[in-house]
């Protein structure tokens, strides 16, 4: 068996490069940039006034001056300026050539044409010209691109953008005993929930799952699963990664020229997990227990969807106090559900006494996985631990 970090890094080289894409800006947003935007203008193009008021010479603030002409976003003003004089203007409009300051509306006394300068303190409020940016400045955060990110991307006039592509993740579900969603089990069946938890998993990263038909136990159903995934970018098998007599995922795999990076890792849940590339395709067989494929699926998928963008691919660990006492640990990691409650500093954790890797009620309710390393001491209430938050 391999280490989890071991195991990572051969999973995250199966990424290779990023593939990518041209796609309109209103269409961009949550997706990846795979190269820098370019700015094609400056904004603003011109010094614009930062609020209503007038604008005026620094020098002439201390003596009455005459209101020539108005300038407002869109309509600027156009004559020239004039000694003693000041321009009516509105935010967002140009600042006319000549004046150096905007005084704000409510530091100005008007009586007709003439106005007197009530308050002479304060800035210029002027926005100068490329304050936002200008014309050839980059724009290239390395992570999805947000509500903000497209308003500045469409004020940098920029319609197109080059993406990543969203990865086309095959998940492949196996086992005589599974049936779909909404069909009465026969005796001996259950429901498949892997797939579509794997599924959501997939399409949180950013990609686009499509989950494949149930393959049965049989060395024929699995080539047909197999086939069935053929183009796709990913392809994750769940169930069959074991070694029992009806565990053919890694022997239908191998007989297809898979060319395994490792099997089995010294992890709990999901020891029988393996990882390689079949073809030019990166394949990833997980565990068939649920909390198992959810837990691989966290650690191990997300991150090569993840890395496939271009995105940073290692969850971060976070600190906790333990809330209670906690016995050695084995020879195995350990990623326990947890509950976080709030303290006086960092959070609470609080893991579940039952670990049983079926039971997916206590999945749903958890909000981290505590994370416990192979041959970790007893713990105390109070402790400092890890965690990976598995919401937010």
């Amino acid at each position: 068996m391999i280490s989890v970090e071991e195991a990572l890094a051969h999973v995250l080289s199966l990424a290779g490069p990023v593939a990518s894409e041209q796609i309109p800006i209103d269409q961009a947003l949550g997706r990846v940039l795979a190269e820098p935007a370019v700015a094609r203008i400056t904004q603003p193009p011109f010094n614009a006034s930062a609020m209503d008021g007038y604008a005026v010479r620094t020098t002439e603030l201390h003596q009455a001056l005459t209101v020539i002409g108005e300038a407002a976003a869109g309509r600027p003003f156009t004559g020239g300026a004039k000694p003693a004089s000041a321009v009516r203007i509105f935010t967002g409009a140009p600042v006319p050539p000549g004046y150096d300051r905007v005084v704000m509306q409510e530091n100005v006394a008007r009586d007709g044409d003439l106005i007197t300068i009530t308050e002479t303190t304060g800035g210029d409020n002027i926005r100068p010209a490329g304050d936002d940016f200008r014309i050839g400045d980059h724009h290239a955060p390395t992570r999805r691109l947000s509500t903000a990110d497209i308003a500045l991307l469409a004020a940098m006039n920029v319609p197109v953008v080059s993406v990543a592509k969203r990865p086309r993740v095959a998940i492949l579900a196996g086992g005589d005993e599974l049936v779909g969603p909404g069909t009465t089990p026969a005796p001996g069946q259950i429901v498949s929930s892997n797939d579509l938890a794997i599924a959501a998993l997939v399409r949180e990263a950013g990609a686009e799952p499509v989950i494949l038909p149930i393959a049965r136990d049989t060395v024929e159903s699995l080539h047909q699963g197999f086939a069935a995934a053929a183009g796709a970018d990913l392809l994750v098998t769940i169930g069959g990664a074991s070694v029992g007599d009806h565990d053919l995922v890694g022997r239908v795999a191998s007989e297809l020229g898979l060319q395994q990076a490792f099997y089995k890792i010294a992890m709990r849940p999901g020891k029988p997990l393996m990882a390689g590339r079949l073809g030019a395709t990166p394949m990833v067989g997980l565990p068939g227990n649920p909390v198992s494929a959810i837990v691989c699926g966290v650690l191990f998928v997300q991150p090569l969807v993840l890395a496939m963008q271009g995105l940073a691919s290692r969850k971060r660990l976070l600190k906790a106090r333990l809330a209670l006492d906690l016995p050695p640990e084995g020879n195995r990691q350990h990623y326990l559900r947890a509950t976080l409650a709030e303290s006086d500093d960092l959070p609470l954790i609080r893991p579940f006494a039952s670990q049983d890797s079926a039971r997916l009620s206590l999945m749903a309710q958890a909000d981290a996985l505590l994370v416990r390393p192979a041959g970790d001491p007893a713990r105390r209430a109070g402790d400092l631990v890890s965690f990976l938050p598995l919401r937010g």
